[in-house]
């Protein structure tokens, strides 16, 4: 069974078929929730039959396409990968849901579009062919526009044509660095046979270049990030969740996928200001968190801060800080995607997102300011939950390679756990504000919507190991690959074990 294929065409097929269908909201919803179900339910094989004893691609798809440029189709996932998979497939449902009531004007288009971006961000965590890849990767930018420019807030058309023009942009500059990696390395696409070849160092130095324009915009990585705040602060809630928890993991997916294996020698030569520009962001998007009265303002500068810790584990570049900064991915998807949710239904009631208008909501909200307390506590690292694990991975590795890099970027740490607890504070224990004296409960749905976050959590807090067993074999042979040397002769510390 060509597994990867479904996974990707599935939801953009059961997407344009819901044209088919009569303007009926409820049945359009309901659609739409049954193919994001089924969805899941495909790419739970992968979690259970992976082979985490080997970095070898699985579940590989091989077909000529295009034979005289020597583009081929081909699919495969391996232990960098398989987690954002199984993550675009679980966070897609949460969208469905969290979506059930707040979209009620073209609900039938939302829903194709939000199918069709799930099929395109699967295409790109397992396209192995970079012209396969670069189609993935801009065809997301169409369903997303839409997303914003047509369900946003009411700044959504400036917010859209910035996060297009900064994407866009971006993507044209990757694609000169893939025809240059094309024309150097025999006319093939392929991205096993591009990272086997020994490429000029000027050449991997420019092109590293070229891949960074597309690759930090989307992270976004300091000063590349401004488009990110204004996206999340006027997109739907799915939109912002779709953001936070699987599109801004792939520009750090791509230095993973591409720029480390493909560049080696200009991987390590960049290092120190890739370390320099992740402790930057670290800092600066939390200390910008402090000055913000936006709910959904402050989330995004946060993801910022907390994506600087990923740059900063994958360019430590050792066993410790690679592991902990894909976890940090996945627990940074799981985190803000679940803060960017209960913001979303807590909108749903009171239709603002001004700090100041809330306060009390501890009383009246009782069980959504329980789960908030614990999203809030993942999003500051407490031991327990999946926070903790990601970013200790990361700091540890820091360590390693960079001691005083590691403690500025600690300082991070601090600021985070000051901007998330005031927060909650302002939110939750001040004086109850007007606009929160009546509101209903957390309903069922909402409830089964925040549910499957905080599972999965607190299992990856406590329980890490089934997770980071993914990882291992994949992130010691790429370590191997930019050292050029043999996994037996890098210098790694043993991969880190949780009882």
């Amino acid at each position: 069974m060509p597994l990867l294929s479904v996974l990707i065409f599935f939801p953009v097929l059961g997407g344009l078929s819901l044209l088919f269908l009569e303007r009926k909201t409820e049945t359009v919803r309901l659609v739409a929730l049954v193919i994001s179900l089924l969805e899941l339910l495909f790419a739970l094989p992968i979690f259970f039959f992976f082979d985490k004893s080997t970095h070898l691609v699985q579940f590989k798809e091989y077909h000529s396409w295009i034979d005289a440029l020597n583009i081929h189709y081909f699919l495969g996932i391996d232990g960098i990968s398989v987690l954002f998979v199984l993550l675009t497939a679980l966070i897609t449902v949460l969208c469905v849901m969290v979506s059930w009531e707040a979209i009620q004007d073209k609900a039938k288009e939302f829903y194709i579009a939000l199918l069709v971006l799930e099929g395109a961000m699967m295409g790109v965590f397992c396209a192995l062919d970079f012209f396969l890849f670069y189609v993935f990767w801009e065809a997301m930018l169409i369903p997303m526009f839409l997303i914003i420019g047509i369900w946003g807030g009411p700044n959504r058309i400036y917010a859209t044509i910035k996060f297009f023009l900064y994407t866009l942009v971006g993507s044209l500059l990757m694609l000169v660095g893939i025809i240059l990696l094309y024309l150097k390395g025999g006319h093939t696409f392929d991205v096993l046979v591009l990272a086997g070849q020994n490429f000029d160092y000027k050449l991997q130095l420019l092109v590293f270049w070229l891949f960074f324009a597309a690759f930090a915009v989307k992270v976004p990585m300091w000063p590349v990030h401004t488009w990110l705040p204004d996206a999340h602060t006027e997109a739907p809630a799915a939109g912002s969740v779709i953001l936070a928890g699987v599109l801004i993991k792939m520009g750090a997916y791509g230095f993973l996928r591409f720029s480390l294996p493909i560049l080696p020698e200009a991987t390590m030569a960049m290092l120190g200001p890739m370390l320099a520009l992740s402790v930057i962001a670290i800092v600066y998007g939390a200390f910008v968190c402090l000055g913000q009265s936006d709910l959904k303002r402050l989330i995004a500068y946060s993801s910022v801060s907390h994506m600087g810790f990923v740059t900063l584990g994958l360019f430590a570049l050792n066993q410790q800080g690679l592991e902990g900064s894909i976890l940090q991915m996945v627990n940074h998807g799981l985190v803000t995607g679940a803060l960017f949710l209960a913001i979303g239904i807590i909108y749903e009631r009171t239709h603002t997102r001004e700090i100041s208008a809330y306060g009390g909501l501890a009383t009246t909200m009782p069980v959504f300011a329980s789960f908030f307390m614990l999203f809030t506590l993942a999003a500051i690292g407490l031991p327990g939950t999946c926070g903790f694990i990601g970013e200790w991975l990361i700091l540890l590795g820091a360590f390693q390679a960079r001691p005083l890099v590691a403690v500025l970027a600690a300082t991070g740490l601090i600021l985070g756990a000051w901007y998330m607890l005031w927060l909650y504070q302002r939110v939750f224990f001040m004086e109850v504000g007007e606009k929160v004296k009546k509101l209903p409960p957390l309903c069922v749905r909402e409830i089964l919507t925040l549910t499957p976050m905080v599972l999965l959590i607190l299992w990856i807090g406590i329980y890490p190991d089934v997770f980071l067993d993914f990882l291992r074999a994949s992130v010691s042979h790429l370590i191997a690959q930019v050292q050029n040397t043999g996994v037996a002769e890098v210098g790694l510390h043993a991969p880190v074990s949780f009882p």
